[in-house]
């Protein structure tokens, strides 16, 4: 059973590895992708998960397509309080990068609040481009191409970063206090 890392778990330090193309339909890889969705959506807080957070030195991650929702208004982020909501974070599909490339970043940066599930209970303002361009196969092998801006791109970012050993908490430059009830990204 994989379960998430937590900081200071040295892996979560370490550069990963590139996915040997030829690999990306292997059972392991499959089934890999297939744990961490199941990981993801039975977590209350995360739109993202890398293949190092749950101990697996590779260059891959996936992110919910709430991401994106989050970035077009349909869906604030909430910590969830009953049951019902986190049925319909369930619902979610997923975006799955392998052997991401961030080839374009843009001069305007932004700060934002990030957290992170391997970083519990810290959450601080994180500055990062705002439009990235990026390049990736997906779980299928297919290559992808695309501009990305706003929260979707600031969570590539944050994952691709986990694929080179660096947490948020490094990059953060100031850290917030969030109340119980608050809003979480």
């Amino acid at each position: 059973m994989l379960k998430i890392l937590t900081n200071p778990h040295p892996i979560l330090r370490k550069k990963a590895k590139e996915v040997d193309l030829k690999n990306i339909n292997s059972k392991e890889i499959q089934e890999l992708v297939f744990a961490m969705k199941e990981i993801l959506k039975d977590s209350d807080d995360g739109v993202g998960l890398a293949a190092p957070q749950i101990g697996q030195s590779i260059r891959l991650f996936l992110i919910s397509e709430e991401a994106e929702a989050i970035d077009k208004n349909k869906k604030s982020k909430v910590i969830h309080q009953n049951e019902n909501a986190k049925k319909e974070k369930t619902a979610w599909g997923y975006h799955v990068f392998i052997n991401p490339i961030i080839k374009k970043f843009s001069a305007k940066k932004i700060d934002l609040a990030e957290g992170c599930l391997s970083v519990p209970g810290i959450f601080g303002l994180v500055r990062r481009p705002e439009k990235i361009t990026a390049e990736w196969h997906d779980e299928h092998g297919k290559k992808h191409s695309r501009g990305c801006s706003k929260f979707f791109a600031r969570v590539i970012q944050h994952e691709t970063d986990h694929l080179d050993g660096i947490l948020f908490i490094e990059k953060m430059h100031k850290e917030l206090k969030l109340e119980k009830n608050s809003s979480k990204l």
